[in-house]
């Protein structure tokens, strides 16, 4: 759905009433992650892939001739950034014909509801996590009962499975289950073509285990510690040359974007450090299930 030139009007009003209705906890959480809605230069990857995330928040445009897929909505107040990173690369916000995510935690699905009616996406989530981002987050395992942690509600189009494929004008994303983070935390995979050559792109859900999270006995989630297994199972079976995920920190963007130089190698190329990171995160995991394990003991 196009957004005629003559609503341009509307769309300053509805800007406005957005900023004006934001939640005072999600006014919260952006003081308390600076980071979050710091604006952070668009900038192409590869082929027809684009970073228009924050500095900390990191999103992705996929663009093709019939339209873009957007990975992740992030907060409420971080529309206005990701639809001025999209139009300063050449793209209309308002072509954006589907929406993803990484997974269901409200810095990155709480735009959600909001992308959908400015653009009219198909808004596409995995199985796991359909119940959480259409209950605005109240059936998260771990933050439901937390009111600084809701969102608008969005209506999922589609439900996706593991290994499920997203297209659109000849772009294919596949959707691999990594869950733990949440139920149905979501890590993408696509091939991107730059420069004569084919590449492998992944972009991570999370690997992370957050503060908090109880692995052994949780009535709420009992297979939390088995599906975190899972996941770094199938995070170390995927190809990888392209580096990406939910967050910049967890691919070094702040470091790696100043090295990108035409016609150089990309830093975003980066398949040691996929491999660490990983590494890096599963022994965090291991670390906690085992610190955990002896408490009860």
């Amino acid at each position: 759905m196009n957004v005629p030139l003559d609503r341009r009007k509307m769309w300053v009003l509805f800007l406005g009433a957005l900023t004006a209705a934001v939640t005072t906890g999600s006014s919260l959480r952006a003081q308390n992650r600076p980071d979050w809605t710091e604006p952070f230069p668009p900038f192409r990857i590869a082929g027809n892939l684009y970073y228009v995330g924050s500095k900390g928040l990191a999103n992705y445009l996929i663009t093709t001739p019939q339209g873009h897929i957007l990975i992740n909505s992030d907060l409420e107040e971080s529309i206005p950034l990701i639809r001025a990173s999209v139009e300063k690369l050449g793209f209309k916000f308002s072509d954006v014909r589907i929406l993803l995510i990484s997974h269901a935690h409200w810095d990155h699905d709480a735009g959600s509801a909001a992308i959908k009616k400015l653009t009219g996406a198909k808004y596409m989530v995995m199985d796991g996590d359909v119940s959480v981002v259409e209950s605005g987050g109240k059936t998260d395992f771990q933050y439901g009962n937390q009111q600084a942690t809701l969102y608008p509600s969005a209506k999922v189009d589609r439900v996706l499975h593991d290994g499920d494929q997203v297209k659109l004008g000849g772009a294919t994303l596949v959707a691999h289950l990594t869950p733990g983070h949440t139920k149905g935390c979501t890590t993408w995979t696509m091939k991107v073509e730059d420069a004569g050559k084919t590449y492998d792109v992944v972009i991570i859900g999370s690997p992370n285990v957050n503060e908090g999270y109880k692995l052994v006995g949780n009535s709420s989630y009992p297979g939390i510690a088995s599906d975190y297994e899972r996941t770094f199972r199938v995070l170390k079976s995927l190809p990888v040359d392209f580096f990406l995920g939910a967050h910049g920190s967890y691919f070094d963007l702040d470091t790696k974007y100043p090295r990108m130089k035409e016609g150089a190698a990309s830093p975003f190329i980066d398949p040691a450090g996929y491999k660490s990171y990983v590494a890096d995160r599963e022994k965090a995991f291991r670390t906690e299930l085992a610190k955990q394990k002896a408490a009860i003991q």
